[in-house]
C-alpha cells in the first residue's frame, strides 16, 4: 500500500524492549532496511529504553550484532553513518520513575532542532502495554506522538477492553498503530488488488463460485527457544485471533470506496464484524509429542501448539462458504498459504478432475501468486489434468520489495494507518474466539513432522485441505 502521509524531516523513535528477542529479530533489522533504502526521515534518533544501564556505544554494538545475525549485515548499508543515532536510556520507565528517558529525549530533541515527530514502539509483552502507556501519558510524551503496539493487543475479550480503555485515555485513535505484520506482506496486499482490479476474479468472489477459503500457516519449528512465552500463550492467541483472522478479513471484505486508510480499515472491520463466534464443533486443538517438559513447560500443560478452525461469515456474499484456518508447530513444512478453492464447472467435462481451480497466495518471503486450472494433458487422448502457473511477486516488477515489518514501519513514519488493526474489529475477533478461549478442549496429541491431529480433516468435509492431502 502506498503511503499517504509525508515523512517528517526529523523523527525520534523510542523503542521499548529494545534488547529483547522481537526487537533483535524483526524491529531493528526492519529499521535498518529502511536506512539502506533511503526511506528514513532526513534526520532521526532511536532511543532504546531498558531497565539496565548501558552506554550508547554498548547498545550500538548490540544493534550491530543483531544485524550480523538476522540481517541485513551492517556492511550492506550506511552503518558508519547511522550508528551514532542509536542511543540508550536506562533505569526503566514507569509512572513514578522515568529513568533516564526524559533526559536522553531532551538531548535528542536539542540535537535535531525544530519539532521532531515522536514515535513510541512497544516491542514488549502485552502485560507491559498498559503500564508503559500510562507512563507515557504521566510524563507528557503523548501529545502529537504515535504509538505502535505489537500483537496480541490483549489476551482475552476482557483484557482487550481494559487495554483499549487505557490506550484511549492517553492517545487519540488516530495516534495508535496496532501492528500485525501479516497485513504488511506484499502478497497480502496483492489479495485485494488482484481481486478488485481484475475482472477475472471480481465477479466470482462469492459463495456462488467459491467452495472454500483456506488459510494455512504450518511451521516446522518447536517452541524450545520461546517455551515460557508460548506456554502462557498458545496457538489460538499467538496466531488465530491475530494473523489468521486478519487475513480472513482481507480476503472477505466488501469493495472499499477507495484505497485511503479509513476506507480500507472500514471495509476490513465491517466484514470482521460478520464473523460468527466459533463453537467447539468447529475447532480442533492439538499438542505435539514431547511438548510437555520442554524448557519449563509443566508435564500437565494443556497449552495447544496447533489449532484448526472452520469459521463462517454471516453475510450474503459468503453464505455457506467455510473459511478453514490452520496453524501449528512441528508440522511437515513451513508455509504461509492462502488457497481460494473455486467450485467445479457445472456440468463441466467428462473425466474432469475435482477442485482443479485454485487461486493461491504464498505470503512468506516476498510472496507469490499461483493459479491452478483444468487443462488437457499433452498426447493424443482427451485426458484432463491440472496445470499450474506461478507469479513470483519479488521479481514481477521493477518496484522496490521490502519485508512486511519494514513496510509497516514506513507507514508509521508517514502516518498511513491502512494496514493497522482497529479497535472495533479487534473487539469482535476476541468475541469470536471468546468461547473457545474460556473453555478450551483438551489438546489432541500429534506426531512431530505430521499435519497435526487427523481429526482436523473432518473440518474440511466433504472436501479436503489443499495442503497435506
Amino acid at each position: 500500500m502506498a503511503s499517504t502521509g509525508t515523512t517528517p524531516t526529523s523523527t525520534i523513535f523510542v523503542l521499548f524492549g529494545a534488547t529483547g528477542d522481537l526487537a533483535r529479530r524483526l524491529v531493528l533489522p526492519a529499521f535498518y532496511r529502511l536506512a539502506i533504502a533511503g526511506l528514513l526521515p532526513e534526520d532521526w534518533r532511536m532511543i532504546a529504553d531498558g531497565r539496565g544501564q548501558r552506554t550508547d556505544e554498548a547498545f550500538q554494538e548490540e544493534v550491530r550484532k543483531a544485524l550480523e545475525e538476522f540481517g541485513p549485515r551492517p556492511s550492506e548499508g550506511p552503518w558508519d553513518e547511522v550508528r551514532h543515532r542509536f542511543l540508550f536510556a536506562g533505569g526503566g520507565f514507569t509512572v513514578d520513575d522515568p529513568g533516564s528517558l526524559l533526559e536522553v529525549l531532551s538531548q535528542a530533541k536539542k540535537e535535531l532542532g525544530g519539532s521532531p515527530q515522536l514515535i513510541h514502539y512497544m516491542a514488549v509483552p502485552p502485560s507491559a502495554f498498559g503500564p508503559l502507556t500510562q507512563a507515557i501519558g504521566a510524563h507528557g510524551l503523548a501529545a502529537d506522538s504515535r504509538v505502535v503496539y505489537e500483537k496480541p493487543f490483549g489476551t482475552s475479550l476482557e483484557s482487550f477492553c481494559q487495554l483499549d480503555k487505557i490506550a484511549h485515555a492517553t492517545f487519540e485513535e488516530s495516534q495508535i498503530y496496532r501492528i500485525d505484520h501479516f497485513l504488511g506482506k506484499e502478497a497480502t496486499q496483492n489479495i485485494h488488488v488482484l481481486r478488485f482490479a481484475n475482472g477475472l476474479f471480481a465477479g466470482a468472489w462469492d459463495g456462488s463460485h467459491i467452495e472454500s477459503v483456506q488459510i494455512d500457516v504450518p511451521e516446522t519449528l518447536d517452541v524450545a527457544m520461546r517455551a515460557d512465552f508460548y506456554d502462557a500463550t498458545g496457538a489460538i492467541l499467538d496466531m488465530l485471533v491475530t494473523h489468521l483472522f486478519q487475513i480472513a478479513g482481507e480476503l472477505a471484505m466488501e469493495p472499499p470506496h477507495c484505497l485511503e486508510p479509513d476506507c480500507m480499515g472500514e471495509a476490513r472491520e465491517a466484514v470482521i464484524g460478520c464473523f460468527r463466534p466459533l463453537s467447539a464443533s468447529d475447532v480442533v486443538v492439538g499438542q505435539y509429542d514431547g511438548y510437555r517438559g520442554t524448557g519449563d513447560v509443566p508435564m500437565d500443560s494443556r497449552t495447544e501448539t496447533y489449532v484448526a478452525a472452520r469459521m463462517w461469515i454471516d453475510n450474503e456474499r459468503w453464505k455457506g462458504v467455510p473459511f478453514l484456518l490452520r496453524t501449528g508447530k512441528c508440522l511437515v513444512e513451513n508455509r504461509q498459504r492462502v488457497s481460494v478453492v473455486f467450485k467445479d464447472a457445472v456440468p463441466g467435462l467428462p473425466g474432469q478432475p475435482g477442485d482443479g481451480s485454485i487461486l493461491g497466495f504464498e505470503l512468506s518471503g516476498y510472496g507469490e501468486i499461483d493459479l491452478g486450472l483444468v487443462i488437457k494433458e499433452p498426447g493424443p487422448e482427451m485426458t484432463l489434468g491440472v496445470g499450474r502457473i506461478t507469479l513470483p511477486l519479488g521479481s514481477a516488477t521493477d518496484g522496490l520489495s521490502l519485508p512486511a515489518y519494514s513496510l509497516l514501519l514506513h507507514d508509521v513514519l508517514t502516518g498511513d494507518r491502512s494496514l493497522f488493526t482497529r479497535p472495533d474489529g479487534l473487539e469482535h475477533v476476541w468475541t469470536v474466539a471468546d468461547g473457545i478461549i474460556r473453555d478450551k478442549p483438551e489438546p489432541l496429541p500429534y506426531a512431530r513432522g505430521s499435519w497435526g491431529p487427523p481429526e482436523a480433516a473432518e473440518l474440511a468435509r466433504p472436501h479436503a485441505w489443499v495442503l497435506g492431502e
